[in-house]
């Protein structure tokens, strides 16, 4: 399993957080994956094989070849059929709303194919240009084109929205929004509906998301830490809490979290994010 990532355009900075691609050998018979919440929005391109996204236990419908990943709230199953090779773009979390005029909360848990979200033609030469490159790089040069373009000259990244955000990742999801905006109280009911508009979710929800993914990197990559650690660095109420916010984010405890071989490709993407 080959994961790597790529920065953008410094253009593209303010709203793009990386690009990425995913390659896995056919033949790998990997079991279903577990996706969990990250607080981003995604557009992705499958080059490989069908990847099956799982309804139900047994249920599935095969994702879109070229789509786009809405916010996730609660975790959910995606399985490979084949050799696995992706190309997407990872938006921060306001950042895709600036591309589109489809109300963003709309593509919440789901995956929305791009001609949906754009119109066809250029869609349809968006796609068959990313087949055809032949590297990474090139992808990346043909993606930033299209997003360049649509790119609204007017549109000004939000900064109350900009500034919770980057709150939020600075303390790792630790600061309440009250705390955050405690100079500025009034401006919590306008700061609500504009993550609506341009997140998703809500700023609480987006905070419990970070502060998840913050936990997730702790139990990778300090394997040796308790739970209790863990939950105390993480500033949870207890460990309990954090069981409580890490099931409801992951389907699993944090124990079962290391050992679940459905969880092979969200440990590799956290570990490096």
């Amino acid at each position: 399993m080959n994961y790597e990532t790529f920065n953008p355009h410094p253009d593209l900075e303010p709203v793009v957080k990386c690009y990425w691609t995913l390659e896995v050998p056919n033949g790998s018979q990997a079991p279903k994956q577990r996706i969990v919440p990250d607080g981003c929005i995604e557009m992705c391109f499958i080059l490989g094989d069908d990847i099956k996204r799982f309804t139900s236990e047994m249920a599935y419908v095969l994702q879109p070849r070229a789509m786009v990943i809405g916010q996730i709230t609660t975790p959910y199953y995606v399985q490979p059929t084949g050799y696995v090779n992706s190309f997407a773009i990872r938006f921060y979390p306001y950042g895709f709303a600036n591309f589109i005029r489809t109300p963003i909360q709309e593509l919440a848990d789901k995956d929305t194919p791009l001609h949906a979200l754009f119109d066809e033609v250029s869609i349809g030469s968006l796609e068959q240009d990313i087949i055809e490159a032949t590297s990474t790089n090139e992808r990346i040069e043909i993606v930033e084109r299209f997003l360049k373009n649509r790119l609204n000259e007017s549109a000004v990244v939000d900064q109350i929205v900009k500034s919770t955000i980057d709150a939020l990742y600075k303390t790792k999801g630790k600061a309440s929004i009250g705390t955050i905006l405690k100079e500025e109280p009034h401006k919590r009911r306008n700061l609500e509906r504009n993550f609506s508009r341009l997140v998703g979710i809500s700023p609480k929800q987006l905070g419990k998301i970070i502060r998840l993914q913050a936990a997730l990197q702790s139990l990778l990559n300090k394997k040796n830490e308790t739970l209790t650690q863990i939950a105390y660095e993480s500033e949870y109420y207890d460990q309990a809490h954090f069981i409580k916010d890490f099931k409801e984010f992951t389907g699993i405890n944090p124990k079962e979290y290391l050992n679940d071989e459905q969880m092979m490709l969200s440990s590799l993407i956290y570990s490096e994010s």
